[in-house]
């Protein structure tokens, strides 16, 4: 007898469930296929580290747009962007959601940058030269700038020491590069301020703007793809190629939030969309369109795999994510690949699952617990510019469309229904003791 779907009891023959009636925040297999997804890139990624594939990611020796690591991305940003705007529809302030996710995001990254500055790099060094002197004080890419230059997502340096040159990654491409996963990163967080405008201007609760940007987000980069004039003309923001890429699978997940009671889960559609995806994604149109099918065919799956306790020991794809590419370079300096296929992508797979596990339980999971408290100083800084922020916000939110409590506030002062915005916590923070609303496990490990 199979599973019935999500959190919905009722058996229904003839009419498929909604996605809203189907998915069950706190019973899915959105952690499983996360972990999974991180094993794509991580597959696809040693070709060119390791110079296994011809040197190419996986999946570019069949697909002219996108190889096996990058439809593993978009599936990642398919998923925080369901989630993310489920996250910011709740009851939580714009800055504690913003605190939440710079939890999710920055401890663990700079746990991992530490980690490669201050024990693979210098043991690949010494493997390299014989000695560690020199390390710290290299002409170029200096480890001591390292941290502080790629803090902040930005990667502004890729390398250290003026490593890698014997490298399959340095021979076949001409790169170095100590993280290349890591670069994605910058995108998801700036989907994330994304999606903490919308809610602070109401978009998110109307679903018809919501919507509509988000469709919005998806044609122009199927436009971009198709090579349709200078996107850069519409917003500066798109003379990055990149940031349309992103934004059309997280607009995507976005809408499966928006639109959750109307979007089928049914079986039919589901494999139709895997099909339809995967003939796209070898004969084109991937990026246009044959993503969608193979996210639609994802939530399906989250939906339907009964596999909802696989974060029990925790959530890991994160950690696999950001050390997965450390450890396969540092594979490569002592030749791990010339071992074979087996033995180097297993050495890489326990690697990353260990430190992984650490990751999520000396840092992540740490730093999550802090996600109801906010700093001394920014609660002061909230405070300090409370009186002109809720200026601004009175002139340019329309309570009818604003999910903020301040816009609930001027509602009820245009009805006399109710106190003053004063009264109320609009977009600050109430202090740091006091509690927002709790996301369920999936929103607090989206990424």
């Amino acid at each position: 007898m199979s599973r019935p779907l999500g959190k919905a009891s009722a058996y229904r023959p003839h009419t498929p469930l909604s996605v809203a009636e189907a998915f069950d925040s706190r019973n899915n297999s959105i952690g499983f296929l996360r972990w999974l997804m991180a094993f794509m890139v991580i597959f696809s990624h040693a070709g060119p580290i390791a110079g296994f594939y011809g040197g190419e990611d996986l999946g570019v020796q069949v697909s002219r747009e996108q190889s096996i690591g990058g439809v593993a991305v978009a599936g990642f940003f398919f998923f925080s962007g369901f989630l993310i705007t489920r996250s910011r529809m709740g009851r939580a302030t714009i800055w504690r959601y913003m605190w939440r996710r710079c939890l999710r995001i920055f401890p663990a990254f700079w746990a991992a940058m530490l980690f490669t500055v201050v024990v693979l790099a210098p043991i690949a060094y010494w493997h390299m030269h014989g000695s560690i002197s020199g390390y710290l004080h290299p002409q170029t890419e200096s480890p001591l700038t390292y941290f502080a230059n790629n803090m902040w997502l930005n990667l502004s340096q890729r390398n250290i020491a003026g490593m890698g040159e014997t490298l399959p990654y340095y021979v076949l491409h001409g790169a170095r590069d100590w993280n290349g996963s890591a670069w994605t990163l910058i995108y998801e967080f700036k989907a994330y301020i994304l999606v903490a405008v919308l809610g602070l201007f109401g978009a998110l609760a109307n679903k018809k703007v919501g919507g509509a940007f988000a469709i919005v987000l998806i044609a122009l980069n199927g436009l971009q793809w198709m090579g349709a004039g200078q996107l850069a003309n519409v917003n500066i923001l798109f003379r990055d190629p990149y940031m349309l890429m992103f934004l059309a699978p997280f607009a995507f997940g976005m809408l499966f939030t928006l639109y959750g009671d109307k979007i089928p889960m049914d079986s039919r559609l589901a494999y139709g969309a895997l099909v339809f995806g995967a003939l796209s994604y070898a004969s084109g149109g991937w990026n246009i369109v044959g993503q969608y099918g193979f996210l639609y065919f994802l939530m399906y799956l989250a939906v339907r795999l009964p596999l909802q306790n696989w974060e029990k020991n925790g959530d890991l794809s994160y950690g696999i994510y950001i050390y997965a590419w450390p450890l396969m370079a540092f594979g490569a300096y002592f030749h791990l690949q010339d071992r074979g296929w087996w033995a180097y992508h297993l050495t890489v797979v326990i690697g990353c699952h260990i430190l992984a596990y650490l990751s999520w339980h000396l840092i992540e999971k740490p730093a999550m617990s802090l996600k109801n408290y906010l700093p001394g100083w920014l609660d002061s800084l909230i405070e300090r510019f409370r009186p002109s922020y809720e200026a601004l916000v009175r002139r340019t939110v329309v309570p009818a469309y604003s999910s903020t409590r301040l816009a609930t506030a001027l509602a009820a002062e245009e009805t006399g229904e109710g106190p003053g915005a004063g009264d109320h916590d609009g977009a600050g923070s109430p202090g740091p003791s006091a509690k927002g609303a709790a996301p369920t496990p999936a929103e607090e490990g989206s990424r």
